[in-house]
């Protein structure tokens, strides 16, 4: 079995590119698994195994961010995944924390920005881009041709070695290539890891403390001038 775990930011259109993924997997003969996994509330799950039949779960990451609870759930998911005796799990995943990356060593990394956000947003995903595998670029017939090849540039300068496709994820245009690197990435194996580093630290914040200023707090902290520091035994 492959796996394919696709993040971004909100309204990117990360389901829309899925979907024409799994339309295209099913004219190959090839049987996909769906896993969704967001904040507090979504229905894509529902709506792609309504409209093509396959097996589909949705997890709210709740207390985690979504990247977390992609990592600590996926191991569960990739059994789930085998037993109903797919080719090809995707992950779809909110990607709300941009200190992290939710992509794994043997499988593949795809990040959805929309070319309408803004030529900087590259330049402010961090590892959510700079470790994936391919970077899909979508809504680019809002932009001028101009804007196109500066969002490119910004990617190429945060990822040099990122694979970039630019699609119309409304009806599908561009899906090929994206499926076909898809199709052809190596199969999962045992043992796998969390492809980068995590944060080095939990913030006293996470785990529940309201006080407001760096001196109510400890563990990794910062004051407005200076840099990070360790406060605390």
């Amino acid at each position: 079995m492959k796996l394919c775990i696709c993040a971004g930011p909100a309204t990117t259109g990360k389901t829309s590119v899925l979907r024409h993924v799994i339309k295209k997997l099913i004219t190959m003969n090839l049987k996909s698994a769906y896993l969704k996994i967001d904040v507090q509330y979504a229905e894509e799950d529902e709506l792609l195994a309504s409209e093509f039949g396959i097996p589909t779960r949705k997890i709210y990451s709740g207390e985690l961010c979504p990247d977390h609870c992609n990592v600590v759930v996926l191991g569960e998911t990739l059994e789930w995944a085998q037993s109903v005796s797919s080719d090809i799990l995707l992950v779809e995943t909110a990607g709300l924390c941009l200190r992290c990356s939710p992509y794994v060593d043997g499988g593949m990394g795809i990040i959805v920005l929309e070319a309408t956000s803004g030529i900087n947003l590259p330049l402010k995903v961090g590892p959510m881009l700079s470790l994936a595998d391919t970077a899909v670029i979508t809504k680019i017939d809002r932009v001028s041709q101009a804007e196109r090849e500066v969002f490119r540039m910004r990617i190429q300068d945060v990822a040099p070695s990122v694979r970039i496709r630019e699609v119309n994820a409304l009806h599908g245009i561009g899906i090929d290539p994206l499926v076909e690197q898809i199709t052809q990435m190596g199969d999962i194996h045992e043992n796998m890891l969390l492809r980068g580093n995590p944060p080095v630290g939990t913030c006293t914040i996470c785990v529940g403390k309201k006080e407001i200023g760096w001196k109510q707090h400890f563990g990794i902290v910062r004051k407005l001038h200076g840099e990070v520091f360790y406060q605390g035994e």
